[in-house]
């Protein structure tokens, strides 16, 4: 089935990176987008799985928002965008980024919803579909906050108030649940994570998270992806001091993240 528009009669010029590594030098820049916000998309990523899974004017939902990448994506793509966050400050951000944007109300709706409420997110997709005239959504993507890495926010369902490993892969199953409902059968979801370092040893969160989702749910796991996040903002300037902190202790420094594609079976 096709699923985008990537011209196969001249897919030897395509720039769609179909490999299971992908080396990213330095965030895109330009437009909307601004490195403003701890965790904040690099935009490459979704720009290559919104051209890769979705066509033109279909529709794209972003669980987990924050400052807008992927919305501003959707925007330069040609793509409707629903995006959901629960952190009121950055939304406010990114209602001032689209405020001049054409066709706002009709391709494009974000606004606060605590994703694991599954009375709230129903009550939200409802009234968003109604917005952008569409009847379901062809692509979701979900870049979650790695536990309690980075606190993003104050209230008490925020995921990145979360410490114990067990209830973070719960509250994301329950989100999954409460969102997945909305994909249309046989279409695609990207799941954007990395792993964290707690209590003196690595734990494979990402991997935890992608058992979890083929454990609960009828799905086709179709790619995975690692992401190196070279000059990332929480380490500029300071690769050296990770360098030795790292020679003087018994670990690894984290160079990447994973990027899960799943295929939605019914």
């Amino acid at each position: 089935m096709r699923h985008n528009d990537i011209d196969l009669k001249d897919w030897k010029y395509s720039d769609i990176n179909v490999d299971s590594l992908w080396v990213i030098p330095s965030r895109e820049k330009g437009g909307k987008h601004k490195n403003i916000y701890h965790g904040n998309f690099i935009p490459q990523i979704p720009n290559q799985l919104i051209r890769r899974y979705t066509k033109r004017n279909e529709l794209v939902l972003d669980v987990f928002l924050g400052s807008g990448t992927t919305l501003y994506e959707c925007e330069n793509l040609q793509r409707k965008c629903i995006g959901m966050d629960i952190n009121a400050n950055i939304l406010h951000f990114v209602k001032a980024q689209m405020s001049g944007t054409n066709a706002l109300q009709e391709k494009y709706f974000f606004d606060e919803c605590d994703n694991r409420d599954s009375v709230a997110v129903d009550t939200f997709m409802h009234e968003a579909l109604e917005c952008v005239e569409s009847q379901s959504v062809q692509f979701i993507i979900m870049h979650p906050p790695y536990m309690d890495i980075v606190k993003f926010s104050d209230n008490k369902q925020d995921f990145s108030l979360i410490s114990d490993l067990k209830e973070f892969i719960q509250a994301f199953v329950q989100t999954c649940e409460n969102v997945l409902k909305f994909l249309d059968s046989k279409r695609y979801f990207a799941i954007v994570i990395g792993d964290v370092y707690k209590q003196s040893e690595v734990k494979p969160l990402a991997f935890y998270i992608m058992n979890a989702i083929r454990q609960y749910f009828d799905v086709r796991l179709k790619g995975i992806i690692v992401k190196n996040i070279e000059g990332n903002r929480g380490k500029l300037g300071s690769a050296n001091i990770w360098q030795y902190r790292a020679l003087s202790s018994d670990y690894y420094l984290f160079k990447h993240e994973y990027i899960f594609v799943f295929k939605k079976e019914k």
